[in-house]
């Protein structure tokens, strides 16, 4: 069974057909202000048809991701066995990858070197091979995360329930939709604790890398799970999921911008003797999206550009504000 629960609503099948209809807010040349790239309510006419598909070609099992790319263009990555956590088997060398244009109301695509051809409409992409074979359909899926809206368990420190910035420092800041901005860093500090915390990066098509919503949870303030939009890349250790320089994810388990993640961290302080001398590195377990991803890391050093240097003393979790509108909500921590 999929390790997420798949829904295929109307909603998601009648997207493509509301960007027709030019109801959605902005067109796809128009850039977005940083504030319109973390609203839903503004994006452009393409990012409807961006997405999960998942459904059968040729009686096997496929998944994939179409990435808007501004303008009205796309790229695809389609993946054998179904989607990432549901079904891929992880290996980069069997991804099938091509590029797409959003023409008359249709999403035409090619991938695999021009041997198979895909059409999107309606929330179904019909593929064909060598040009004129059909081989099945795959329909527009959307994926929540397992751990979303988790409540606190007993003994928890609630940090961020939509109400206040009261339990972070100076500097925090509450969205006018009730949500953490990026830039904030808690009253209290910790040494190991489970955290959950979920996020939403913003639509930035015309982006590329680092620019495209960057963000970064860092335990203690010192080690960084990258936070970014990185649906349909590889997934490197600077992607999310992975542990910034350090190591990256098992498996890219990111979703598209502006859908809730979830991140859910078990995190084992570094240990330190009488002299400060550490003797045992700080540990990483990292659920993305209630996949496994990091599987006990060990933490060789600090993040480069960590506010607090490796240390015995405990640290505050931090949440980077890297120039990008990434909105935070639902944030616990329990000590260990």
């Amino acid at each position: 069974m999929p390790i997420f629960h798949l829904l295929c609503s109307r909603v998601a099948r009648r997207l493509p057909a509301i960007a027709a209809c030019g109801l959605l807010a902005l067109a796809p040349s128009q850039a977005a202000s940083p504030e319109e790239a973390a609203d839903p309510s503004k994006v452009d006419a393409d990012y409807a048809w961006q997405g999960e598909y998942a459904g059968e070609l040729e009686t096997d099992p496929w998944g994939a991701q179409v990435i808007a790319l501004g303008g009205g263009r796309f790229e695809i990555v389609a993946y054998n066995g179904g989607l990432p956590g549901a079904g891929w088997d992880g290996d980069r060398d069997s991804l099938v990858r091509g590029q797409g244009e959003l023409k008359d109301g249709v999403l035409r695509l090619t991938a695999g070197d021009g041997r198979f051809s895909g059409t999107v409409k309606d929330g179904v992409l019909s593929v064909t091979e060598s040009g004129s074979i059909e081989i099945g359909t795959l329909k527009r899926v959307v994926r929540t995360s397992p751990t979303e809206g988790e409540p606190p368990p007993a003994g928890a420190i609630v940090l961020f329930n939509g109400k206040n910035v009261d339990a972070w420092r100076d500097g925090a800041r509450l969205t006018p939709d009730g949500l953490l901005d990026g830039g904030a860093t808690s009253r209290q500090e910790f040494q190991s604790f489970r955290l959950h915390v979920e996020f939403r990066t913003p639509y930035k098509p015309s982006a590329r890398g680092q620019d495209r919503g960057n963000s970064g949870v860092y335990a203690q303030g010192r080690y960084e799970v990258q936070v970014l939009d990185s649906f349909g890349l590889k997934g490197e250790n600077n992607e999310a999921g992975g542990i910034y320089s350090v190591a990256p994810p098992s498996v890219n388990m990111c979703l598209p911008p502006l859908q809730w993640q979830t991140y859910d961290i078990d995190f084992v302080a570094a240990a330190f003797d009488a002299d400060g001398k550490k003797t045992r590195d700080a540990i990483l377990t990292v659920r993305h999206n209630g996949v496994l991803v990091q599987d006990r890391t060990p933490l060789p050093h600090a993040t480069t550009a960590a506010p607090l240097a490796e240390g015995p003393a405990p640290g505050p979790l931090y949440l980077q504000d890297h120039g990008n509108p990434v909105r935070y909500r639902n944030v616990w921590i329990l000590p260990q």
